[in-house]
Formats: structure tokens, C-alpha cells, sequence
């Protein structure tokens, strides 16, 4: 007879609990059972904050949660959203082999020290895909298009015809979109910017070649890109190697008629090049979802600026890409499991861990 897992769903203001254990029951309580399902943080102000702390800084920022001290010590499953998997939260879970985050995102997962521990790592690739995509391509609409700014215009009681890019407004059609990043968003993007009759040219270097061809798209180099786009739009997800690398430099490329559109991370761009341009009329403008400090504090030179469209850290926000995450999670949890193919593990590298094999063999009976 197989061992019966022990399951700890911990969820927050932006996925409750709930979504978790339904989730679970559906797909994994022939493995095992949950010992506890609860919230860690219930304010969306305060998730919001600490989820921002450490994306910068990483999850040992954070102390370990309470309810893993309580609940945790015989577990063996850990899953959550934005809950910071840290090696303290490791400690009080000695009996942990697989953790679970239902986002794209792994700034919350010590993985390095999760792979040492033969701790399984998954994550919900591309679970906001076609929401983030829908988003960008939106952006480059309102950003070019002045949607926001006339909105905007007639709720102030002025009716403004003539914005910062008067002269310039341009149709997508013949239209150049350069895409940096070709993964699940930037591949939507693409497939959803076909009908638009417009040449999309990537830059992606850990994406083959002949698949971006495939997709009816031209692979090309970061300088080409950005000399040559109308709309440069980010979709390549941050690391320690291209933190900051939308610089004074690659922007000063850019076509004075150009867009910039981030609806990925904040650290992809120079936030003292993006403003300077901008301020200065370099390029035509820009749209961003994303931001180095979250709420935008005051004073932020962004505000003071007529040519960009800012919104809230909105672009993966849509009922479905949350509701549906932790089915996508912990269905591929229960597939591994099964020894069926699955597509969210990060760390492959523990499936040799003598004692992850160990603990597996014992599950699958």
C-alpha cells in the first residue's frame, strides 16, 4: 500500500484557501490528505507589499509563517501562491519533498536550497499567459491610441483632441512590433498581434530559432530590435543577468516614434533612462504595468509625465488566470505522482536524490 501524503495549503488575499483545497480535492486526495488549509495574509494592501519585498529581495527576507510552524512538521507537501518557501520555512518542515507555487513566478521559492534538501519544486508556467498578452497588446492600443489620456480628459471636464503624440498617431498595420522574450506570453502576443497585419520580429536567445520562425515571426538581435520596432514590447522574466538591461543605451536606439511597453518585471528597464527619454521626447512613449516601488510613492517622476500610460500591476489580474491556478498546480502535482507526464517541475535535478526516490517509491507503492 502506498504512504498517504500530508498537504499544507497556504493561501492569501489574492488566491484564498479555499481555491487551494478545492483543488486538492479534486486532484489529489487519492495521495493524501490536507492537515491544514488557511490564509497567511488576508489584507491585499499587506500581500501586496511583502510580495513586492521579496521579489527584490528574495524569500529569506521573510520570517516563517506561523501556520508552518504550527501545522508544517509533518507535511509533505507545501502549496501556495505568493508564500515565501524560505530555508526557514524548510527547517520547520522536515518532512517536506515537494513545494508548489501557483504562478509563473519563482522570486518566493528558495529553489537553491530546495534542490540541497531533495525538495521538488513546481510552478504554473504561463498560468496568466493570455491574460498578460491580452494586456500588452491593449497597451500599445491605449498608449498610442490615447485611450487612457481622453478618458482621463473627459472625467477632468475637458474634451482634448491633441495629446503628446499629435501628428504621430499611427494604424498597426505595416507596423514593426519587436518582442523581447518569446515564452508563453510573448508567443501569444505574437499569435494574437496576426491579425493586425504586422511584422513582429523577437529577441530571445534561449528560444530556437526555427520555432519564432514557425510562429511567422523573424528572430533577431537585441540592437536590430530596438532600431527597428515601432512597438518594443517586454515578455523575458527577470534574473540576475538582464537586471537593468533596458538601458540609456539600447533605448537611445529606439525610433523617436517608438513605444516601450512593460507588462513584465520593472527591473528589465532603467528607470532613470526610461524617465529621461520620456521626459526629454526621445521616443513617442510608453505604457507600464510594472514599477520598482509598488504602490507608485509620490513624487514619482512618472506622474509628471504626458506621454506614458501607467496601470496597477493589472496585466495577469483576470478571474480566470487566478481561480484556475491551483487546478493547474496541483493537477500536474497529481500527474507527477502517477508517473504521467507533467509539465511545472523546476528543479528535474531532485529526481535522482536518493532520498526524494526514497519518499517516492513510498507514495507510489
Amino acid at each position: 500500500m502506498s504512504n498517504r501524503i500530508k498537504g499544507l495549503l497556504l493561501g492569501d488575499a489574492m488566491i484564498p484557501s479555499p481555491g487551494f483545497s478545492a483543488a486538492w480535492e479534486r486532484h489529489m486526495k487519492d495521495f493524501g490528505d490536507v492537515v491544514f488549509a488557511g490564509d497567511w495574509v488576508t489584507d491585499n494592501g499587506e500581500l501586496q507589499k511583502r510580495r513586492l519585498d521579496v521579489e527584490h529581495q528574495g524569500p529569506e527576507i521573510e520570517p516563517c509563517e506561523p501556520l508552518v510552524l504550527e501545522h508544517g512538521k509533518d507535511c509533505d507537501v507545501l502549496a501556495g501562491l505568493f508564500i515565501a518557501c524560505s530555508s526557514k520555512v524548510m527547517d520547520a518542515m522536515p518532512k517536506l519533498r515537494m513545494i508548489g507555487v501557483s504562478r509563473a513566478g519563482l522570486e518566493n521559492v528558495n529553489v537553491e536550497e530546495a534542490t540541497k534538501r531533495g525538495i521538488l519544486v513546481f510552478n504554473v508556467k504561463g498560468r496568466n499567459a493570455h491574460a498578460v498578452s491580452d494586456f500588452a497588446v491593449a497597451m500599445m492600443l491605449a498608449e498610442n491610441r490615447n485611450i487612457a489620456r481622453a478618458h482621463y480628459a473627459i472625467k477632468s471636464g475637458k474634451w482634448i483632441k491633441q495629446f503628446s503624440n499629435y501628428g504621430n498617431v499611427v494604424e498597426m498595420h505595416d507596423k514593426v512590433i519587436g518582442l523581447v522574450g518569446f515564452g508563453f506570453i510573448g508567443s501569444l502576443v505574437a499569435k494574437k498581434l496576426s491579425g493586425f497585419d504586422v511584422k513582429v520580429v523577437v529577441y530571445d536567445p534561449y528560444t530556437d530559432p526555427e520555432r519564432i520562425k514557425a510562429a511567422g515571426c523573424e528572430p533577431i538581435g537585441l540592437e536590430e530590435l530596438f532600431k527597428t520596432a515601432d512597438f518594443v514590447s517586454l515578455h523575458a522574466r527577470l534574473t540576475d543577468q538582464n537586471k537593468g538591461m533596458i538601458n540609456a543605451g539600447l533605448i537611445g536606439l529606439m525610433k523617436p516614434t517608438a513605444y516601450l511597453i512593460n507588462t513584465a518585471r520593472a527591473g528589465l528597464i532603467d528607470q532613470d533612462a526610461i524617465v529621461d527619454a520620456l521626459k526629454n521626447h526621445r521616443i513617442m512613449g510608453a505604457a507600464l504595468d510594472v514599477y520598482n516601488d509598488e504602490p507608485l510613492p509620490e513624487g514619482s517622476p512618472y506622474l509628471e509625465l504626458d506621454n506614458v500610460t501607467l496601470t496597477t500591476h493589472i496585466a495577469g489580474s483576470t478571474a480566470e488566470a487566478l481561480t484556475n491556478s491551483p487546478y493547474l498546480l496541483l493537477a500536474d502535482m497529481a500527474k507527477f505522482l502517477r508517473g504521467e507526464e507533467c509539465s511545472f517541475i523546476v528543479n528535474k535535478e531532485v529526481l535522482e536524490n536518493p532520498e526524494f526516490k526514497a519518499w517516492l517509491a513510498g507514495v507510489r507503492g
